[in-house]
């Protein structure tokens, strides 16, 4: 899979099935070709032959190439093969249209090629409303080459799909009734719009098809028809009442709002205790009792012991111990692991960071432990994991527990191996110029709790291995536990000098990798960059993946490149969204940034309660070169917000009372002016300054003319124009015109599949 990558453009779900089979095609248009490129020469794949290809002869749009399939087909992928050498000619970007005729195509994919010599397959849009469609002939239209000036080459197009007409004709018989369904559905929205009562109702009665939900007809006809607005009202916060708002708002982009967690001053010195500066420490948290777990760290001259716990509710640490050694626990240690079994409460911790000078062979035994919280009790589970078959001592690995079947996942890590200084004297050694061996990484290993037994699931490969099922180790990356999906998602690191932003699953019941992303894409804009350490956490039930990227890869300049983002990664539709970014620079932006949000960092923790939907961050390492030994200390909380079904309704309520506004100043000055102080008022947030300046502006249209609106420049005819030809110039006309227009953005916050097509008629007329 590494070699032949399956980028997916559309939901990971839709992955082809294993019906699908090579399609054949023919040339059916094209825009233009040079020489003795022609069309024809992508039909068949000769990646030696450097003139078996379809060359343009320009890059100016528009340029293309129409495929027509031998018959009618639900087409899935299109494989692009290519030259056995990089070329300047090959496509950076381009779009692929399919339809079932050459003049009516809807887009399937967008993307574009790597300059390699490896073929790429992408996946094509292939289903409406969940229904598979049928299409006929495929456009693909060359954006961008690899060489700017160069002209664009194709040199094969394989295609896939499944043609077996007893499939192709349901799939053709619904779409046709879909499209005419969807077509009569444009035209009763066009005929309401407008007021043409008898040409809608005659289609609705003649057709039987339904423009909407009952619900919306109701809405409809209380606001356009009745204009009863208090009735409205009513409906929508039934609706909200319901759940109707909640597609919505998972559409909607999160806003993070972080909060600094201080302790209150005016507690008790027990209650303002506090662990101190440290990273490479460790935390975990226990959803079912609202606690946060931290472990050890290195405070910037010194491995730390200390264990402490956060009670949420009450704001509180507690200092379970100083020296866990001390009472039968692990050592002092930094870039370690934990995990948490909340179902047993136990904790269990693993791996730690030696200093050359000290990885003599008898430290380096790798040692397990178990906290039993009940108990207040830590049990060492094994002395060396790796003389029971599990890994070596590493260190900036990642350990993740499935919870149900009681079995830890560790994966990579650097295997600390024994100094080439052994024999030497301390001293000796310092003096010495130390060159590091060649770094080992490990493996992925398995290890099951009840039976305490160790499995190696994988081991490292190369860094030339191309193995479908190979995944290369590393270490500052992050591991996530998908517990309804039974999937580790394992995501960027670092091995030796290289910045990796791969991202794959590993599929724990089948033992399979599937790749996300290889990791060549280098938008920043679109995907998470290469960052020194990012931290990243899983919401199995939003099916979300949050990452915090750490400090910018370029060490060297970390002064002066203060950068700072969080993206949201959504499984089920394979889209990666960044909530924000900050990459401001200088001392000042940094010191200031300290009360707004956390500054950017490495060897922090970012710990996350799902039920809460409450990230939280302790401590790290700020990376200032002017202050080497400097470690933070600061606690904060992250919450990613949108907007609440409360926020909504009021949205909603607020929308239909300026309009009831609206309409009150045309008619009766008074009135509109008792409506704007008492119902319009009591509906203003008047903590938001933007919808108070907008409600103190509202009482400026009641001294303008009849025309205007708070929705815009009303419809007013010429005095030559006659008004009982065109609806628009009465007041009647304003009054349709302007309430469907509310209705139309109330709407929006309802389910799609409940409203009127998104779309309008007219649009489909072209200039």
């Amino acid at each position: 899979m590494s070699n032949q990558l399956l980028r997916t453009t559309t939901t990971m779900a839709e992955a082809p099935a294993d019906n699908t089979q090579p399609l054949k095609y023919s040339i059916h248009k094209f825009s233009t070709y040079s020489s003795n490129y022609v069309p024809e020469n992508i039909l068949e794949d000769k990646p030696n032959d450097q003139g078996s290809r379809w060359s343009s002869d320009s890059n100016n749009p528009p340029q293309f190439l129409i495929l027509k399939l031998e018959r009618p087909a639900v087409l899935k992928t299109i494989t692009f093969g290519k030259y056995e050498k990089t070329h300047v000619c090959n496509i950076k970007k381009f779009r692929v249209y399919g339809g079932l005729s050459d003049d009516n195509m809807i887009l399937l994919l967008e993307s574009g090629l790597k300059n390699d010599t490896v073929p790429e397959t992408f996946l094509l849009k292939h289903t409406v409303s969940g229904h598979q469609f049928p299409v006929r002939f495929v456009k693909i239209v060359p954006l961008q080459s690899w060489g700017s000036t160069f002209n664009f080459s194709i040199w094969h197009v394989g295609l896939r799909g499944c043609d077996d007409w007893a499939v192709v004709q349901k799939c053709i018989n619904w779409y046709t009734t879909y499209r005419e369904r969807e077509a009569i559905r444009l035209c009763l929205k066009h005929f309401r719009q407008h007021n043409y009562t008898e040409a809608f109702e005659s289609l609705e009665k003649r057709t039987r098809v339904t423009l909407e939900d009952p619900r919306l007809t109701q809405l409809h006809k209380l606001l356009v028809e009745n204009g009863d607005f208090d009735a409205c009202e009513e409906l929508i916060s039934q609706a909200a009442q319901e759940g109707l708002f909640q597609q919505y708002i998972s559409q909607q982009e999160y806003k993070p709002q972080w909060t600094p967690i201080i302790p209150s001053p005016g507690g008790s010195a027990s209650s303002r205790q506090r662990p101190g500066m440290r990273g490479g420490h460790q935390m975990c948290i226990d959803t079912n009792t609202q606690t946060i777990y931290l472990f050890g760290g290195w405070d910037g001259m010194q491995d730390l012991s200390d264990l402490w716990s956060y009670h949420i509710p009450s704001q509180e640490w507690t200092c379970i111990t100083r020296d866990t050694n001390a009472e039968g626990g692990p050592s002092a240690r930094s870039c370690h692991k934990m995990c948490l079994d909340s179902d047993r409460r136990q904790i269990f911790t693993l791996g730690r960071y030696l200093d050359s000078a000290l990885r003599l062979p008898e430290n380096l035994k790798s040692d397990f432990y178990m906290y039993d919280i009940e108990n207040n009790k830590w049990t060492q589970v094994t002395e060396d994991t790796a003389a029971l078959g599990g890994p070596r001592l590493i260190f900036d690995h990642q350990m993740v527990m499935d919870v149900e079947k009681r079995i830890i996942y560790v994966f990579g890590g650097r295997v600390l191996t024994p100094s080439r200084w052994e024999g030497l004297g301390l001293d000796e050694q310092r003096s010495s110029n130390y060159t590091p061996s060649e770094a080992i990484f490990s493996g992925l290993y398995a290890y099951h709790v009840a039976t305490n037994t160790w499995t190696k699931l994988r081991e490292d490969c190369s860094d030339n291995s191309s193995g479908p099922q190979d995944i290369k180790s590393r270490i500052g990356h992050s591991m996530l536990f998908h517990s309804g999906n039974r999937q580790l998602f394992i995501l960027a690191g670092q091995r030796n000098k290289e910045y990796l932003t791969d991202f794959f699953m590993y599929n724990i019941d089948t033992d399979t990798v599937s790749y996300i992303s290889d990791g060549t894409r280098k938008d920043s804009s679109s995907v998470p960059a290469a960052g020194f350490t990012q931290k990243a956490t899983i919401d199995p039930h939003l099916n979300e993946i949050h990452v915090l990227s750490g400090l910018s890869k370029d060490k060297d300049k970390r002064d002066e490149n203060v950068r700072n983002s969080f993206w949201v990664y959504d499984i089920s539709q394979n889209k990666w969204s960044c909530i924000y970014r900050n990459e401001q620079t200088g001392e000042s932006y940094w010191s200031k940034m300290q009360h707004v949000e956390p500054c950017p960092r490495f060897a922090h923790q970012l710990v996350y309660d799902d039920t809460k939907k409450v990230h939280y961050l302790f401590g790290g390492n700020p990376g200032k070169a002017s202050l080497p030994k400097m470690r933070l200390d600061d606690f904060w909380s992250l919450r990613l917000c949108r907007p609440s079904t409360q926020q909504l309704l009021h949205t909603c309520v607020l929308l239909i009372r300026k309009h009831r506004f609206s309409e009150l100043a045309r008619d009766n000055s008074v009135l509109a002016l008792k409506y704007l102080q008492t119902k319009l008022h009591s509906a203003v947030d008047h903590s938001d300054p933007q919808q108070v300046q907008e409600f103190q502006a509202l009482a400026t249209t009641l001294f303008q003319p009849h025309e205007d609106s708070i929705f815009g420049q009303g419809h007013s005819l010429s005095e030559d124009e006659d008004s009982s030809s065109n609806l628009f110039g009465t007041d009647l006309g304003w009054q349709h015109s302007t309430r469907s227009q509310l209705f139309d953005q109330l709407t929006q916050f309802f389910p799609e599949h409940m409203t009127q097509p998104r779309g309008n008629l007219v649009d489909l007329i072209p200039y």
